[in-house]
């Protein structure tokens, strides 16, 4: 018993030189995770449940002068994804000012403010919402010429930092954040939900949920490829701005890729619909056993490493590590090029056949194929 106590505490020891803290916009982050804005941070309630977890930060739901009329059922959740026909907060701003005020007396972290959309809304509800603010935080969809009184209006309502949200439906995405930079913004939220997309109710033969055009907007891990990408392109072009990630974090393994993609942080919602907001505890808790796994000294480090572009696959044959294997047959299953011969309890690979795509290393549960994607041990 002892020992298992010293040997945690060794562990707990070492951890702790892997530093999780981030500075940006003036403000101090004890790590890199806050939530992003949706229904979990709606309310007194969730935000002051979430201001007690280990969060880097807190953001509200989007604040506009009136709430929001949302059609009802509003969300619909899969493994890898959540389906949406939200709008804004269904609070009016005048609400929101009494919950604020009971969440800036304790919190104990930086608080960003969610607003939109139009100038009018602004114009109201920024002077308002500014002495609770450490950030705001904007939702739009103004185009170009727009965007530059929208951004110079903001920026001269606030001394807070102002930080634009991009959508992954407005085109092109640099030129965005070209604009909202020039105009005064502080940085840039990347990304906003996928969308309009659709779910089925086959029985019904009608959608399930929607808009009154049936639109919803769909999130989580599945859209996390597409998220990175942006991501770096955007860092690529702009290396000093501050970015925040979001879109499809799931785990602290998640959100370490999307600083190396370029995000100074990293914002998470429909991971924690999917699985409950204690996975934000579980994805702050599991970043220094991530950072440590894969010789990650800082955040700060891993922000400036930069991702590389150039595939690191190996492209060799699978090899099959016989000691870990549990024959448990997936490999051949899947091979697109049937080079595993079914009939073998072992698994081999007929090398006249294999491709070497690499489907079989990144499927086998128990990491017992080598030499396609990693060095062959």
């Amino acid at each position: 018993m002892l020992q298992k106590d010293f040997g945690k505490r060794s562990e707990a020891k070492m951890l702790k030189a892997y530093d999780t803290e981030v500075k940006i916009l003036g403000l101090t982050f004890e790590n890199p995770i806050l939530p992003a804005s949706g229904p979990i941070v709606e309310g007194l309630e969730n935000l002051l449940t979430l201001n007690a977890l280990p969060l880097g930060g807190l953001v509200t739901k989007t604040i506009s002068v009136k709430g929001a009329e949302v059609m009802k059922p509003c969300i619909v959740g899969t493994k890898n994804m959540v389906y949406n026909c939200e709008l804004w907060s269904e609070l009016d701003h005048e609400i929101w000012i009494d919950i604020l005020k009971q969440v800036v007396a304790v919190k104990q972290k930086p608080l960003g403010i969610s607003v939109g959309y139009t100038l009018a809304d602004f114009e109201t509800i920024v002077p308002k919402l500014n002495p609770y603010a450490d950030f705001f935080e904007v939702s739009t969809h103004y185009n170009k010429l727009k965007l530059v009184d929208l951004v110079k209006c903001i920026t001269s309502l606030t001394d807070k930092p102002v930080l634009m949200k991009t959508s992954p439906q407005s085109e092109g995405e640099l030129q965005f954040v070209e604009t909202v930079m020039s105009s005064g913004a502080s940085g840039i939220v990347a990304f906003n939900s996928f969308g309009p997309g659709v779910v089925v109710d086959l029985k019904k033969r009608s959608v399930l949920i929607g808009t009154s055009e049936g639109n919803t907007w769909v999130s989580g891990p599945a859209i996390k490829p597409f998220v990175l990408k942006r991501i770096a392109m955007i860092r690529e072009h702009f290396p000093e701005i501050p970015i925040i990630g979001c879109g499809g974090v799931d785990s602290a393994k998640d959100a370490l890729e999307m600083i190396l993609a370029g995000a100074d942080l990293v914002q998470m919602l429909s991971g924690a619909l999917l699985k409950g907001r204690q996975n934000y505890e579980v994805v702050v808790n599991g970043l220094k056993q991530v950072m440590a796994e894969n010789d990650i000294s800082s955040i700060e480090s891993l922000r400036k490493t930069g991702l590389g572009l150039v595939a690191s696959g190996v492209g060799g044959l699978p090899e099959i590590d016989e000691t870990l294997c549990i024959r448990c047959g997936i490999c051949a299953k899947v091979c697109p090029m049937m080079a595993y011969p079914q009939e073998k309890e072992l698994p081999s690979v007929n090398p006249s056949k294999c491709m070497r795509c690499g489907l079989c290393e990144s499927l086998c549960p128990k990491s017992a194929i080598s030499g396609v994607l990693s060095i062959a041990r």
